[in-house]
């Protein structure tokens, strides 16, 4: 395998994660919303639910999705890092450790947010449900990098990464 077909691969692997966050945590985030506006007495059937989904898919594609990328991208960074540390068994964590780091990276974005700007990025990560919700949006991120990861490269003939 080249390098351009080795990169080439990681980068879909690494965006199919990014994707799959992004999915997530924009969907939580509209229905909170929506769950919001029901509770104050508007009514909202399945396709206006689906219709703010999508709605809000491409609107929040400018301002949340690159953080999520970058949120993932360094934590998966420090994962393929912990993963070349010298411990026996190591492999048996990676699925643990890339779940984690997707966990982290999202709860982090949206603290980091809040701590340094005083904004919290999507409504829902106000409540301490909401932010969890955020966090397992990262943590589905972290398994399909993970499990895709694992597909294409099962043995890593440039040792990136286990």
């Amino acid at each position: 395998m080249n390098v351009i077909s080795l990169l080439g691969k990681k980068f879909t692997v690494f965006i199919s994660a990014v994707l799959a966050a992004y999915l997530l945590a924009s969907a939580t985030a509209t229905q909170h919303v929506a769950n919001a506006l029901v509770s104050m007495g508007i009514e909202l059937g399945a396709g206006d639910r689906l219709a703010m989904t999508l709605k809000d898919l491409l609107g929040m594609a400018t301002s949340l999705l690159p953080m999520i990328a970058m949120g993932l991208l360094i934590a998966f960074v420090v994962v393929a890092l912990l993963m070349r540390w010298p411990l026996r068994g190591r492999l048996r964590w990676r699925l643990a450790l890339y779940l984690l780091a997707g966990f982290t990276a999202l709860i982090a974005i949206h603290v980091l947010m809040n701590l340094t700007l005083g904004l919290t990025p999507v409504a829902i990560a106000r409540t301490p449900l909401g932010l969890v919700l955020q966090g397992l949006a990262g943590a589905m991120g972290g398994f399909v990098y993970a499990r895709l990861g694992d597909a294409l490269f099962p043995v890593s003939p440039f040792a990136i990464d286990p």
